[in-house]
């Protein structure tokens, strides 16, 4: 049996369209659906229903694909495996990460990694949206957030902090803030997220007990790099994570309203994640770049 066609057939399961499949694949539709029709001709029955408007497994494909995942998974294991032993890491990496991690975190240390492993190519899927890691067939992703969900493999990478942060020029034209309660009367740049856009959360030691404030503005952006030069811009106050204005709290371009409180979008408990699909070996491409993050933290402290 093909092993290539094996994989398609089970690509075209998750994504659910012979035409999203070939894009990823970089294919024509029509081949995708030879494969599809000369795999269902040797194993003697159709995998998918078709229809103009969808695509589904039949009852007969839907049993036979999931018993042959797990072990396509393990043939593709083994080679990968058994071709490491003898050489260097190598092949496509394709990974995905918020814009502003990618920007302000990724791009700054690849020039690095691209010298201490040469034969391994980086694809970024840059989006702060959430991509279906296996429709998209992305190898890592890191995330944000509180612990992720889902049938994967998730290790920390490092714990994250926010600062509530405002430009010199703004906090001279409107006057300081005394509390965080003052937020409310204050014109915030919210980040258009459900919980990002309407409490921010704080507490004073790291014992106390956290309170909420609501918090709104005229401006709501969907990017937290744009929310940054807004409040360079002295567009309002901005809640963000220390990683992307600790240089501007340092030059003094923004300042640190509340120095003595922890600062928070939905949840203290937050992380950078890393996320992999879940199998029982790993391949030498994805090992490799989980360590060099891994040790970035360490050398920056961050």
């Amino acid at each position: 049996m093909d092993l290539s066609a094996l994989k398609t057939a089970l690509l075209v399961r998750d994504v659910g369209s012979f035409a999203a499949v070939a894009r990823l694949l970089d294919l024509d539709a029509s081949s995708v659906s030879r494969v599809i029709a000369q795999l269902e001709q040797d194993i003697g029955f159709r995998l998918f229903q078709r229809s103009t408007r969808s695509l589904a497994p039949t009852s007969e494909g839907e049993l036979y694909l999931n018993r042959i995942a797990p072990l396509v998974e393990e043939l593709e294991a083994a080679g990968d495996e058994a071709r490491t032993t003898a050489i260097s890491p190598r092949g496509i990496l394709r990974m995905t990460a918020s814009i502003s991690f990618v920007q302000e975190c990724l791009i700054p240390i690849l020039p690095e990694f691209r010298k201490r492993y040469p034969e391994i190519d980086i694809e970024l899927l840059a989006s702060d949206a959430n991509l279906d890691l296996r429709a998209e067939g992305v190898d890592l992703a890191v995330r944000f957030g509180s612990l992720p969900k889902g049938d994967w493999i998730v290790a920390k990478l490092m714990t994250t902090s926010y600062r509530v942060v405002a430009s010199p020029e703004y906090i001279e034209e409107k006057g300081p803030l005394s509390h965080p309660d003052d937020l409310s009367e204050r014109d915030c740049i919210c980040f258009a997220i459900p919980g990002f856009r309407t409490y921010w959360q704080f507490r004073k030691g790291g014992d106390a007990e956290s309170f909420s404030v609501p918090v709104g503005g005229a401006t709501v952006i969907s990017n937290a790099l744009s929310i940054r030069s807004a409040a360079r811009l002295g567009m309002g106050v901005a809640l963000l994570p220390i990683m992307l204005v600790q240089r501007d709290l340092a030059k003094g371009t923004l300042l640190d309203l509340f120095p003595d409180h922890a600062c928070a979008a939905t949840s203290f408990e937050t992380a950078a994640w890393l996320i992999y699909p879940s199998r029982s070996y790993l391949p030498q491409k994805v090992r490799v770049m989980i360590d060099f993050l891994k040790a970035e933290v360490r050398r920056s402290g961050s």
